[in-house]
């Protein structure tokens, strides 16, 4: 065995995860969202699908009892990992110890619902700064109440990452890639197709997890993509633009906007600003592509 390649860490079979959890009086809490992914072909499709190599440095969110951890750990630079439970923190450390490129960090990866974590957020930026580092990727078993949260924090903020891979509730793998005039379709389709490359890679069934989820999951791969980036321009903005457009999903355009623009438009001039930039106030946006979005949010944005 060469240095480059530490010695296996125990693979973490279902059975052998109910015996260590059972040793160290630790059970599953659903209301952090643990559902330990045990289908060992799905992790290392995971990992595979990170493209890891040793210049990239790793977010790990929620690690739980560091199954993936050790994978990331084999052939990323540097893997950040955090966990909110101590006692399950405690356990991926001493399962993970053979890597001597793992961190852990135990709190809520979030502030607040619109804020990442600081203390995380700078430790990234450290890590990242190291010489040979040159990308950063989300790759989780995303607790599915952050899911959401985390993944537009990530895609808002100015952290460059270079992919986020990561398992989610199968509805919102649908929303993320739904495109429009579908039930899917909404602020999180239109932001994350507005900045990155979407693709849903596999549907897992509840069985891969234990304890096994109410509701099928998938993985999902985000590639953000400069140029569109640079193409949307004040990502805040945009943001707020379209939380705000679909807090009345069910109305039409104008019905939308007035709420929001009354202060600076009547209905009739906010139909004539629609009907000149050529959408109909009729219609709904859910109807409207990503790039209908963007216009119509710069006819506005002046606002």
């Amino acid at each position: 065995m060469t240095p480059s390649q530490p010695p296996a860490a125990p693979r973490q079979t279902l059975s052998f995860l109910k015996g260590l959890l059972e040793a160290r009086g630790l059970r599953p809490n659903h209301r952090l969202g643990q559902n330990f992914l045990i289908d060992l072909n799905l992790l290392d499709l995971i990992a595979r699908t990170a493209e890891l190599d040793a210049t990239d440095v790793v977010l790990e969110v929620g690690c739980g009892t560091g199954s993936l951890t050790g994978r990331l750990a084999a052939s990323a630079g540097a893997v950040l990992a955090v966990e909110i439970d101590p006692g399950f923190l405690a356990l991926a450390r001493d399962l993970t110890a053979i890597h001597a490129n793992v961190e852990f960090i135990q709190g809520d990866i979030l502030k607040n619902k619109n804020t990442l974590n600081p203390a995380v957020v700078d430790r990234l930026r450290t890590l990242r700064a190291q010489p040979g580092r040159q990308r950063l990727k989300l790759v989780a078993n995303l607790p599915y109440v952050v899911a959401t949260p985390v993944i537009a924090n990530l895609l808002l903020s100015d952290l460059d990452l270079e992919r986020i891979v990561t398992t989610v509730q199968w509805e919102l793998a649908a929303r993320f890639a739904a495109r429009p005039s579908t039930s899917d379709y909404g602020v999180i389709s239109v932001l994350a197709q507005a900045l990155a490359d979407v693709t849903v890679v596999r549907r897992l069934p509840p069985s891969a997890f234990w304890p096994r989820p109410k509701v099928e999951s998938g993985i999902l791969l985000i590639v953000p993509n400069a140029d569109k980036r640079a193409a949307v321009g004040d990502v805040a903005s945009f943001h707020r633009f379209i939380h705000k457009l679909y807090q009345h999903r069910r109305k039409n355009l104008r019905g939308a906007l007035l709420p929001h623009l009354s202060d600076h438009f009547t209905k009739p001039a906010l139909d004539e600003v629609l009907a000149r930039h050529g959408f109909d106030p009729a219609c709904r946006a859910e109807s409207l592509d990503v790039a209908d979005h963007l216009r119509l949010w710069r006819a506005f944005e002046p606002q």
